[in-house]
């Protein structure tokens, strides 16, 4: 029995030393970093007892196998946030034999600022330097062997997405590694009271002293594992020692303790890192300045814009889907499948589902491909060149002052431009905002007037056919409702306003290679996501026909959508099916435009009304799983009704001002 004991706790203590973690900033490349190390072997599900997604995957290092998790991206170890404390939960709880802290290496004072909180937990760690091309175009140039000398860990330098240092990250993770061989001390009466509250903690997987720091820092989310690990009394003692020490001085603990890391983080930046003229030379770094300028940075955007509105718009949504439509499709594709469906098909049910009026050949894959996947194709292209330039963040900067308007600090701009990729993730991404009340009105707004990038790539293929006013249009009038409901969510919604702080890279030339890696994986997600709800919008659609509910449908909404919006009774099925999908909506209203079925004005105004119009379907449920069933129908019931009187108002100007377009 003895054996057998130890057997199980060798066994233990294996699968705790195979545990590695990724740590690292909010958006240093730990992601990429972690799926380059551990391939298509990854997991994802949320952390026990929050909705923060953790991943992990498999590694074999030296013939051996390790679990290796991506960690939410974290400025501190004292949570602001439920990303932070699921990061500070995992090295505290899920013994990590091993730390990876991927860095932003062109800013290495506030990767130190995490370096020396990570040390402090006497964990085993490796530094990855990432974006070192970055750092370079900068013309900052860091002493690897000088900063390795002071820290006292391996310390590699990477590129991820050109795969740069990737293999001697794996090298570094197979070398015994060390803990940071540098201790900050925090004055006498810090560390004497530090010393005393270790002395009541019991035995943790990180250092007591860190933990001793993190409850003279103020960490009230630490209480949970003091309750598990120690006795009430214990814990008075603990809480007591903590409010000592604050009474004895009247600087608060908290800034005492991050004003000595930041000294400390300077003096070492000051002593391992140096700038030289930067290789990207005297335009880039003009045009970077320009484009964050308060003044000139308004004409970059609207020539930005107009490019994108001639790629997307007018080449991808004119050019090519007329060519996948009307010849690839409409030439060979539909007419082949129409004569093999008939001719091996006897039923006529299953022929008039394949091939009829609602066909899932004839109608949802030309929808699908044909007139949908050009216009994604561009738009993500124009997307990935964005991202690739730097000039994303800059635009965060440039609308900032707009978005406090609207009550939110800088942060949520970022989700606000993740939602014109998919607005499903972005509602995700809604918690890196500190607040609740901040997340609550950048979910409402993200339903309510950020259309996807397959649903923008339609509506700009619409506009493209008809003038650049009719864009102007649809543009000020989704800004318009964007800024009042935000503006009056952000006197509803109580709860303080938060800071906001950014990371701008520097301008750049994109990279041929990222922009075709970043396009290919959301080609492959537009593939694998959307055509299965084409193919069902289509399928429900073919149901409601034969059973003559869309007729019914169409009866019902006849007052709104004839009386309210001056439309066709036919655009109801549009609307129908953008709730199933946003772009599939999209892509009924752009057919009925080139079948004459919709003059401009009701083109403009059909287009309004879909993109205010309620969330698609799997944007809702990850409204409701992020903020729960109650919130999330409390939004529709007000995105719902905003859409159609903000559609009906549009149709009453135009008509009333006898708007040419």
């Amino acid at each position: 029995m003895q054996v057998q004991e130890e057997d199980r706790i060798h066994r233990e203590e294996d699968r705790h030393y195979r545990r590695i973690a990724l740590i690292g900033n909010p958006n240093v490349g730990k992601s990429v970093i972690f799926g380059l190390l551990t391939g298509k072997y990854v997991t994802v599900s949320n952390y026990p007892g929050t909705t923060v997604e953790v991943s992990h995957g498999n590694i074999a290092l030296d013939g051996k196998k390790y679990l290796l998790t991506d960690t939410p991206g974290v400025n501190s170890l004292i949570p602001m946030s439920e990303d932070e404390r699921v990061t500070r939960d995992i090295l505290l709880k899920e013994r990590p034999s091993l730390l990876v802290q991927v860095a932003d290496a062109k800013n290495l004072r506030r990767t130190l600022l995490l370096t020396l909180q990570i040390g402090e937990t006497g964990l085993p760690m490796v530094l990855d330097l990432n974006m070192d091309d970055e750092a370079r175009d900068r013309g900052i140039v860091i002493d690897v062997q000088r900063l390795k000398d002071i820290l006292g860990v391996e310390i590699v330098t990477t590129v991820a997405p050109q795969r740069k240092g990737i293999k001697e990250l794996r090298s570094s993770l197979m070398i015994k590694s060390s803990t940071l061989g540098i201790r900050i001390t925090y004055g006498l009466l810090i560390e004497e009271y530090v010393a005393k509250l270790s002395h009541l903690l019991p035995e943790a997987h990180i250092s007591k002293r860190a933990i001793a720091l993190m409850i003279l820092s103020g960490d009230e989310s630490l209480r949970e594992w003091l309750v598990a690990n120690l006795s009430p009394d214990r814990i008075r003692e603990v809480e007591s020692l903590r409010d000592e020490c604050q009474s004895k001085t009247t600087e608060v603990i908290s800034s005492l303790i991050n004003q000595k890391r930041l000294e400390a983080a300077e003096e070492i930046t000051r002593q391992v890192m140096k700038r030289i003229a930067p290789e990207g030379g005297k335009v880039l770094s003009f045009i970077g300045r320009m484009s964050m300028h308060p003044l000139w940075g308004i004409p970059l955007l609207l020539v930005v814009l107009f490019f994108l509105y001639e790629f997307v718009g007018v080449f991808g949504a004119g050019t090519l889907v007329n060519f996948f439509e009307k010849t690839v499709f409409g030439d060979y594709l539909n007419p082949m499948f129409t004569k093999v469906v008939e001719l091996l098909m006897p039923f006529d049910i299953v022929r008039e589902m394949l091939v009829g009026e609602y066909g899932l050949i004839t109608v949802a894959m030309t929808y699908a491909i044909a007139i949908i996947l050009p216009i994604t194709v561009t738009f993500f292209i124009a997307f990935a060149i964005l991202e690739d330039s730097g000039y994303l963040p800059r635009l965060a900067i440039m609308t900032n002052r707009v978005f406090n308007l609207m009550g939110l600090n800088g942060k949520a701009v970022l989700p606000m431009i993740l939602g014109l990729g998919c607005g499903t993730m972005a509602v995700m991404t809604a918690r890196i905002l500190e607040t609740k009340r901040d997340r609550i009105i950048i979910t409402f707004l993200l339903a309510l007037a950020i259309p996807c990038s397959a649903q923008i790539g339609v509506i700009l293929g619409l506009l493209g056919a008809l003038s650049f006013k009719a864009t102007l249009i649809w543009t000020g009038s989704i800004l318009l409702t964007l800024l009042v409901s935000g503006y009056l969510a952000s006197k509803i919604v109580k709860g303080e306003r938060t800071d906001f702080f950014l990371e701008i890279p520097p301008i750049r030339k994109p990279d041929a290679m990222n922009i075709l890696i970043k396009t290919a994986g959301r080609v492959e997600w537009y593939l694998r996501e959307a055509v299965p709800l084409f193919l069902l919008g289509t399928f429900i659609l073919f149901i409601l026909h034969k059973l003559n509910l869309i007729t019914l449908l169409e009866r019902a909404a006849s007052p709104v959508v004839v009386n309210l919006l001056g439309l066709p009774e036919k655009t109801t099925e549009s609307f129908v099916l953008g709730f199933l999908r946003r772009d599939y909506g999209a892509a009924g209203l752009f057919t009925m435009a080139e079948k004459g079925l919709l003059t401009p004005v009701q083109s403009v105004v059909s287009l309004v009304t879909i993109t205010l119009f309620i969330p698609c379907l799997a944007n809702f449920f990850m409204i409701v799983k992020e903020r729960g069933l109650k919130m999330a129908l409390g939004m529709v019931a007000i995105v719902f009704p905003i859409a159609f009187l903000g559609g009906g108002a549009l149709n009453w100007v135009l008509r009333f001002f006898q708007v040419k377009l």
